[in-house]
C-alpha cells in the first residue's frame, strides 16, 4: 500500500492518501480541496474514511463527496473490528478520549495505524475540548499498548511514529502515571 500525506488547513492536519494501483482511500479531507484532488490526478477514490469529526479534519469532505461520489465512513458505519472498502482491509479500533467518536484504523498487513488525534509523537489528543474525556482516553491509550510495538503510527498532525517509540517515550504512556 501506497501512503501520501497531504498537510491541509491552517491547524496543518495530515490528509493521507493510501492506494493500492489505482484505488485510493482518504483519511481525513482537512481542507485544501484543490490540492487534495490535485493529488489523487486521475486516480479512483473509493471512499473517506474521518477519524473523527473535529472540524480541522472534514473541512474539504463536502467538497471531496461531491467530487468523487463516495461513501463516508467513520465511527457511525464502520465497526469496531475487521472492514473492508473495496480493495482496502483494515481493523477499526474505538479509541475515545478525544472525542467520542475517534476511531483508529490499523492495516494489519502493513503494519500502520492512522490515528487522527489520539497519539501524537511524544504526546497525545487534548481531551478536554468538546467530546473529549480522560478516562476513554486512558481506556483507549491501554487499548493501544495490546498492539505490536513496530506498528507505524501516522497522527492527524505532525510527523509518524512507532507504536514502540511511544511505548518508550511518550509519558502519557507510562503505567506509572494516573491521569484520575
Amino acid at each position: 500500500m501506497k501512503i501520501e500525506r497531504v498537510i491541509v488547513g491552517r491547524l496543518l492536519c495530515n490528509c493521507y492518501l493510501l492506494s493500492y494501483g489505482e484505488k485510493v482511500l482518504i483519511i481525513d479531507p482537512g481542507d485544501n480541496y484543490e490540492m487534495i484532488v490535485e493529488k489523487i490526478g486521475k486516480r479512483e477514490v473509493v471512499g473517506v474514511i474521518v477519524t473523527h469529526r473535529h472540524f480541522d479534519h472534514i473541512e474539504a469532505l463536502s467538497m471531496i463527496v461531491d467530487k468523487y461520489k463516495v461513501k463516508v465512513y467513520d465511527r457511525s458505519n464502520l465497526v469496531n473490528g475487521w472492514n473492508v472498502i473495496d480493495v482496502f482491509k483494515f481493523i477499526v479500533i474505538y479509541t475515545p478520549g478525544h472525542k467520542e467518536d475517534a476511531i483508529t484504523i490499523y492495516f494489519k498487513d502493513d503494519k500502520v495505524m492512522f490515528c487522527g488525534d489520539f497519539i501524537f509523537r511524544d504526546s497525545i489528543g487534548r481531551w478536554d475540548l468538546e467530546g473529549g474525556n480522560i478516562q476513554e482516553m486512558c481506556r483507549s491509550i491501554l487499548e493501544i499498548k495490546k498492539y505490536d510495538r513496530d506498528i507505524i503510527i501516522y497522527p492527524g498532525h505532525g510527523d509518524k511514529t512507532t507504536l514502540g517509540y511511544e511505548m518508550d517515550n511518550n509519558i502519557y504512556f507510562r503505567d506509572d502515571v494516573k491521569y484520575f
